[in-house]
C-alpha cells in the first residue's frame, strides 16, 4: 500500500471538517475523491500535504507515518501537492518556477527531472523563458504540475486540475495525469468534472460532510445511480 489514511480528523480552528476519513492508495493507482462543494475534498488534500494539521488519525506513506509532519518534510518524503490556485511565482519564467520545484532534490538530478517534465509538457520547453503570469490558464496548470514533478513524487495529489480550463485543455491535463501514473507515480485527484475523473481512475471515493460514504472502481461509481444523480447530472 503506497498511501494509507486511517480515521483522519482535521479542520480549521474549532471547526472540524473531516470526521474519520479512511482511504488507501495502492502503488501506481489513480484514485479520485469526489463530492459536493464543502464536503471536505480540499481539506483532505491539505491534511495529507501538511497544510492542515490532523487532530486525529494516521497518514502512512509507503510504511512511514507522516501524520502531522511539516509540509516541507512531507514533500521530501515523496508526497507532493498541486493546489487549486497553482501558487506559481508569476514574475519568474517557466524555467525558474520548475527549478523551485526541485529544491528538495540533489542539484545533479535536475536535468533528468527537467527532461521528464518537458517530455510530459512540450509547451513548457518552448516557453521556458516566458513569465508564468503571462501564460494561459492551461499552460499555468501544466507548469504547476510540472513543478510538482520536479520534486520526484511517489504520490501526487491534485486539487481541481481542470478548473477554469476549456474542454480541450482540460482533456490534455487529464491525459497528462494518466501518463504521470505510467511513470510509476501514484495519483490522488480531486476534480470538479466527476465523469472525467472517474473515467481515468482505477478506484474512487465519495465524500459527504467529511465522511467517506461510498467507494468502488471508477467504472462502478460512474454507473452507480446515486453517483449519477448527485455528481454526474444524469
Amino acid at each position: 500500500m503506497m498511501l494509507e489514511i486511517d480515521d483522519l480528523h482535521a479542520g480549521y480552528r474549532r471547526l472540524e471538517i473531516l470526521h474519520g476519513v479512511t482511504m488507501h492508495l495502492d502503488k501506481n493507482e489513480i484514485v479520485s475523491l469526489i463530492g459536493a462543494n464543502g464536503a471536505g475534498k480540499t481539506t483532505t488534500l491539505r491534511a495529507l500535504s501538511g497544510l492542515v494539521a490532523p487532530s486525529k488519525g494516521r497518514i502512512v506513506l509507503d510504511g512511514t507515518d507522516i501524520s502531522g509532519n511539516r509540509a516541507d518534510r512531507i514533500v521530501k518524503s515523496g508526497l507532493v501537492h498541486v493546489a487549486q490556485d497553482r501558487a506559481l511565482f508569476g514574475s519568474l519564467p517557466v524555467s525558474e518556477n520548475l527549478e523551485m520545484g526541485a529544491y528538495t532534490q540533489k542539484r545533479g538530478s535536475m536535468k533528468e527531472s527537467l527532461d521528464r517534465v518537458f517530455e510530459l509538457f512540450p509547451i513548457l520547453a518552448e516557453r521556458r523563458t516566458q513569465r508564468a503570469d503571462t501564460m494561459s490558464g492551461g499552460q499555468q496548470q501544466m507548469l504547476a504540475i510540472g513543478r510538482a514533478m520536479m520534486s520526484k513524487p511517489r504520490v501526487l495529489t491534485l486539487d481541481e486540475p481542470s478548473v477554469g480550463l476549456a474542454p480541450k485543455l482540460a482533456a490534455e491535463v487529464l491525459d497528462a495525469i494518466v501518463r504521470i501514473r505510467e511513470t510509476g507515480v501514484t495519483v490522488l485527484i480531486v476534480e470538479q468534472n466527476a465523469a472525467q475523473a472517474l473515467a481515468i481512475s482505477d478506484r474512487a471515493y465519495v465524500i459527504e460532510s467529511g465522511t467517506i460514504v461510498l467507494t468502488g472502481t471508477g467504472a462502478e461509481l460512474a454507473h452507480d445511480d446515486r453517483v449519477k444523480a448527485a455528481y454526474l447530472g444524469i
